[in-house]
């Protein structure tokens, strides 16, 4: 713990521990919006099932080949297996003695575990070097939340730590820490993401594990590669905690605790949370997940009455029937029972119908309303239907600036995808304004090093030169 102390101090940041809390970081300086706080390799890591990934680098191409011995891992190219085959060397040995259907039963987590355990092998080896920041004490210090967990999620940890032990075959091997570890992935691991915040894989950064939540934080957890890297996005004073968000925070306070406490079980205390129950928290409550008020006229949210035969809008007083909003509600979920994963025009006319339903009963607000048309609109880009698109892309802007602070890389991301539509169909001024928007949160969120802002910069520059070009033209 001391050599880690040492070397976060080098960073500029100290450990403490903290009432309630337990182990915090803390800035040992000022940090500034867009400054890297810290940064770290994974412990260890491993790609999502999804769709075959470089084991190395996550990349996906044609030219991906499986592992020749044990036909369980991808590769891009010799390059990527070389730099993996220290590792790779133990854990191929194991999937190769599997037979194929229970190769299938390896999962991204039964990687994750295998690869743990062979990773602190070839640390105590002395096969892989260890430094301060990087070693299995650190591991070993993350909690586990063993004592909260049901008894049903215990069996199951207990199922895949007697699945590492049949595969690895260490007589060494201790099935309870193993089940217990599976526990401190299940409340430590990061979603490895790309720039634009896509799922690649799942990795292990143990140091980046102390950091502690917040619903209103003051930093931003992105990645680059498979490294993590902590951003501020506001001034961080010396002395002041380190936040990261571990949720989407754009949901209702009562939401919001309750995922805390299913996935990593404690009470979020921070600003917003300590509002619950408060009027303003029951208002944004009523309006990120409550209902619409009758009058399309009115932007007003609705609170049940107090004798529960109703809703009642708080700005114009209208009262709408409780039976009128199960009606609407079943029909959407019968209409959502007829969705399915696939993109084709007969799907997204689902949504639609789905969409118009939900208009006429959630708030215009609503997160429930935001998130069925984020699927249109992924469903749009996927047709290359552009022009409608960018109508709900459109849609969707004022509703993230609403749930989101101002450096928020999802808003962010969301004006880049609007600038993007905008260009292509022909909309270079407002595509000025949306990229320009885009890079003011993304130059925070991501950093302007970043190859993907580079790109972004490069793209708002293409767009002023032509902006520029087509004035010309028309002076003449």
């Amino acid at each position: 713990m001391e050599d880690l102390k040492a070397a976060l101090r080098d960073r500029c940041l100290t450990v403490a521990s903290l009432p309630e809390k337990g182990r915090s970081l803390l800035a040992a300086t000022d940090f500034h919006p867009g400054q890297v706080i810290l940064s770290q390799e994974p412990y260890v890591f491993a790609p999502n099932a999804a769709e075959p990934r470089c084991d190395g680098c996550f990349a996906t191409s044609a030219r991906l080949r499986k592992c020749s011995a044990c036909q369980a891992v991808w590769y891009c190219g010799s390059s990527c297996q070389k730099s993996e085959w220290k590792m790779h060397r133990l854990e191929c040995m194991a999937l190769a003695r599997l037979d194929k259907e229970k190769r299938k039963s390896v999962t991204p987590s039964i990687r994750l575990m295998i690869k743990l355990y062979i990773r602190r092998k070839l640390q105590d080896e002395k096969i892989i070097s260890t430094t301060a920041m990087d070693n299995y004490s650190l591991v070993d210090a993350l909690v586990s939340h063993m004592s909260e967990i049901n008894e049903k999620q215990l069996v199951l940890y207990a199922q895949m730590a007697n699945l590492i032990n049949i595969i690895l075959q260490w007589p060494e091997i201790n099935i309870k820490e193993v089940a217990e570890n599976f526990s401190k992935l299940s409340c430590n691991a990061h979603t490895i993401c790309d720039s634009e915040l896509r799922p690649l894989g799942t990795g292990l950064y143990p140091v980046i594990s102390i950091i502690n939540h917040s619903c209103l934080p003051n930093a931003v957890l992105l990645f680059e590669g498979r490294t993590a890297v902590v951003r501020a996005v506001q001034h961080i004073p010396q002395g002041s905690e380190v936040l990261i968000s571990y949720i989407e925070t754009a949901g209702s306070t009562t939401t919001r605790l309750k995922s805390l406490r299913e996935q990593y079980h404690f009470a979020c205390a921070c600003p917003r949370c300590a509002k619950l129950g408060q009027p303003d928290d029951i208002k944004e409550s009523a309006i990120l997940e409550g209902y619409r008020c009758e009058d399309d006229r009115c932007s007003g949210f609705l609170l049940r009455d107090s004798e529960k035969q109703g809703f009642v809008c708080q700005q114009c007083g209208r009262v709408r029937n409780k039976e009128e909003i199960r009606d609407i509600a079943s029909e959407i979920k019968l209409m959502s029972e007829r969705t399915s994963s696939s993109t084709s025009p007969e799907a997204v006319s689902i949504y639609k119908m789905i969409e118009n339903l939900q208009g006429k009963l959630y708030h215009p607000s609503s997160i429930i309303l935001l998130q069925t048309r984020e699927k249109i609109l992924k469903m749009l880009m996927d047709l290359e239907d552009w022009k409608e698109a960018l109508v709900y892309c459109k849609l969707t802007i004022p509703v993230y600036e609403r749930v989101y602070p101002g450096y928020h890389p999802l808003l962010g991301l969301q004006y880049y995808t609007s600038g993007k539509l905008e260009w292509l169909l022909g909309d270079t001024v407002n595509a000025i304004k949306s990229l320009t928007k885009a890079i003011d949160i993304l130059r925070v969120t991501h950093g302007m090093n970043t190859e993907f802002v580079r790109e972004l910069v490069m793209k708002l520059e293409e767009a002023r030169a032509e902006a520029s070009h087509n004035l010309s033209c028309a002076d003449e």
